[in-house]
Protein backbone atom coordinates (compact mmCIF):
# COMPACT_ATOMS: atom_id res chain seq x y z
CA UNK A 1 0.00 0.00 0.00
CA UNK A 2 1.12 3.32 -0.73
CA UNK A 3 1.86 5.82 1.62
CA UNK A 4 -0.66 8.75 1.96
CA UNK A 5 0.38 12.25 1.97
CA UNK A 6 -1.69 14.84 2.99
CA UNK A 7 -1.33 18.65 1.52
CA UNK A 8 -0.51 21.25 4.10
CA UNK A 9 -0.86 24.82 2.64
CA UNK A 10 1.91 27.14 3.97
CA UNK A 11 1.20 28.96 6.96
CA UNK A 12 0.52 32.57 7.34
CA UNK A 13 4.08 32.91 9.49
CA UNK A 14 5.41 31.02 6.31
CA UNK A 15 4.05 33.05 3.84
CA UNK A 16 4.94 36.42 5.43
CA UNK A 17 8.82 35.00 6.33
CA UNK A 18 9.16 34.70 2.12
CA UNK A 19 7.68 37.90 1.28
CA UNK A 20 10.51 39.24 4.02
CA UNK A 21 12.77 37.54 2.21
CA UNK A 22 11.69 38.87 -1.51
CA UNK A 23 11.35 42.36 0.46
CA UNK A 24 15.15 42.03 1.79
CA UNK A 25 16.19 41.56 -1.96
CA UNK A 26 14.45 43.93 -3.16
CA UNK A 27 16.51 46.35 -1.59
CA UNK A 28 19.36 44.87 -1.47
CA UNK A 29 21.95 46.70 -3.58
CA UNK A 30 23.93 44.11 -4.58
CA UNK A 31 21.03 42.70 -6.39
CA UNK A 32 21.07 42.78 -10.21
CA UNK A 33 17.61 43.25 -10.91
CA UNK A 34 17.29 46.30 -8.64
CA UNK A 35 16.69 49.69 -11.13
CA UNK A 36 19.50 52.60 -9.91
CA UNK A 37 19.77 55.66 -12.00
CA UNK A 38 23.06 55.65 -11.25
CA UNK A 39 24.20 52.56 -12.74
CA UNK A 40 24.30 52.78 -16.43
CA UNK A 41 23.53 49.27 -18.68
CA UNK A 42 26.70 49.68 -20.94
CA UNK A 43 28.54 49.32 -18.06
CA UNK A 44 30.82 46.03 -17.37
CA UNK A 45 30.43 46.57 -13.38
CA UNK A 46 29.53 49.53 -10.99
CA UNK A 47 31.77 50.66 -7.94
CA UNK A 48 30.05 50.38 -4.71
CA UNK A 49 29.28 53.78 -3.23
CA UNK A 50 28.64 55.45 -0.33
CA UNK A 51 27.21 59.41 0.39
CA UNK A 52 26.95 61.18 3.34
CA UNK A 53 25.85 64.78 4.34
CA UNK A 54 28.09 66.86 6.57
CA UNK A 55 26.38 70.15 7.53
CA UNK A 56 29.57 72.09 5.07
CA UNK A 57 29.78 69.34 2.62
CA UNK A 58 28.66 66.19 0.88
CA UNK A 59 31.44 63.00 1.00
CA UNK A 60 31.18 60.49 -1.83
CA UNK A 61 33.22 57.39 -1.35
CA UNK A 62 33.62 54.69 -4.20
CA UNK A 63 35.27 51.69 -3.96
CA UNK A 64 37.26 51.32 -6.98
CA UNK A 65 40.13 48.68 -6.25
CA UNK A 66 42.66 47.62 -9.17
CA UNK A 67 42.24 51.46 -11.03
CA UNK A 68 44.59 54.04 -11.04
CA UNK A 69 43.08 57.11 -9.78
CA UNK A 70 44.58 59.11 -12.86
CA UNK A 71 42.67 56.41 -14.91
CA UNK A 72 39.50 57.93 -13.41
CA UNK A 73 37.17 60.55 -15.44
CA UNK A 74 35.01 63.01 -12.67
CA UNK A 75 32.56 65.80 -14.67
CA UNK A 76 29.95 67.62 -13.18
CA UNK A 77 27.30 69.15 -15.75
CA UNK A 78 23.56 70.10 -14.82
CA UNK A 79 23.35 69.38 -11.39
CA UNK A 80 24.61 65.49 -12.23
CA UNK A 81 28.31 64.12 -10.80
CA UNK A 82 30.07 61.64 -13.39
CA UNK A 83 32.10 59.05 -12.46
CA UNK A 84 33.90 56.86 -15.34
CA UNK A 85 36.49 54.45 -15.62
CA UNK A 86 37.59 51.09 -16.02
CA UNK A 87 39.46 48.26 -14.44
CA UNK A 88 41.58 46.19 -16.86
CA UNK A 89 42.79 42.69 -16.66
CA UNK A 90 46.39 42.14 -16.93
CA UNK A 91 47.52 39.93 -19.96
CA UNK A 92 49.04 37.32 -17.09
CA UNK A 93 45.44 36.89 -15.61
CA UNK A 94 43.97 36.63 -19.48
CA UNK A 95 46.25 33.64 -19.58
CA UNK A 96 45.45 31.58 -16.61
CA UNK A 97 42.36 29.53 -15.33
CA UNK A 98 40.98 30.38 -12.06
CA UNK A 99 38.78 28.71 -10.74
CA UNK A 100 35.91 31.37 -9.55
CA UNK A 101 36.27 35.00 -10.35
CA UNK A 102 34.28 37.55 -8.88
CA UNK A 103 36.01 40.87 -9.37
CA UNK A 104 34.52 42.78 -12.23
CA UNK A 105 36.98 43.51 -14.69
CA UNK A 106 36.11 46.42 -17.58
CA UNK A 107 34.31 49.87 -17.55
CA UNK A 108 32.38 51.65 -15.14
CA UNK A 109 30.20 54.46 -14.95
CA UNK A 110 28.15 56.28 -12.22
CA UNK A 111 25.92 59.16 -12.34
CA UNK A 112 24.64 61.27 -9.37
CA UNK A 113 21.84 63.84 -9.46
CA UNK A 114 23.13 66.43 -6.73
CA UNK A 115 21.07 68.92 -4.99
CA UNK A 116 21.45 72.65 -5.80
CA UNK A 117 23.63 73.37 -2.95
CA UNK A 118 26.22 71.44 -4.19
CA UNK A 119 29.57 73.90 -5.38
CA UNK A 120 30.20 72.22 -8.60
CA UNK A 121 33.39 74.97 -8.80
CA UNK A 122 34.96 73.21 -5.88
CA UNK A 123 34.30 69.51 -5.83
CA UNK A 124 37.92 67.68 -4.73
CA UNK A 125 38.52 64.16 -5.10
CA UNK A 126 41.71 62.12 -4.23
CA UNK A 127 42.49 58.08 -4.75
CA UNK A 128 43.44 56.10 -1.95
CA UNK A 129 44.27 52.30 -0.98
CA UNK A 130 41.16 51.70 -3.83
CA UNK A 131 39.02 54.17 -2.67
CA UNK A 132 37.95 57.27 -4.28
CA UNK A 133 37.06 60.27 -2.40
CA UNK A 134 34.74 63.11 -3.85
CA UNK A 135 34.33 66.11 -1.64
CA UNK A 136 31.43 68.29 -3.07
CA UNK A 137 31.21 71.25 -0.82
CA UNK A 138 27.81 73.24 -0.46
CA UNK A 139 27.79 76.49 -1.21
CA UNK A 140 25.57 78.66 1.19
CA UNK A 141 22.15 78.83 0.72
CA UNK A 142 20.43 82.12 -0.99
CA UNK A 143 17.78 83.38 0.94
CA UNK A 144 14.26 83.83 -1.04
CA UNK A 145 14.22 87.24 -2.88
CA UNK A 146 10.74 88.38 -2.44
CA UNK A 147 9.66 90.23 -5.69
CA UNK A 148 6.97 93.16 -5.77
CA UNK A 149 4.47 93.56 -8.14
CA UNK A 150 4.11 97.04 -9.38
CA UNK A 151 1.13 98.95 -10.05
CA UNK A 152 1.41 100.11 -13.88
CA UNK A 153 -2.00 102.09 -14.26
CA UNK A 154 -2.46 104.56 -17.37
Amino acid sequence: MSNIIRYRPPSLLHQLQRLSQEWDQLFDPSHQFIEDSSMVETSHWAPAVDIKEEPARFVLLADIPGVDPKDIEISMENGVLTIKGERIATRTEESQEYTRIERSKGSFYRRFALPDTADADKITAEGRHGVLRIIIPKREKTSAKKISVQDKRD
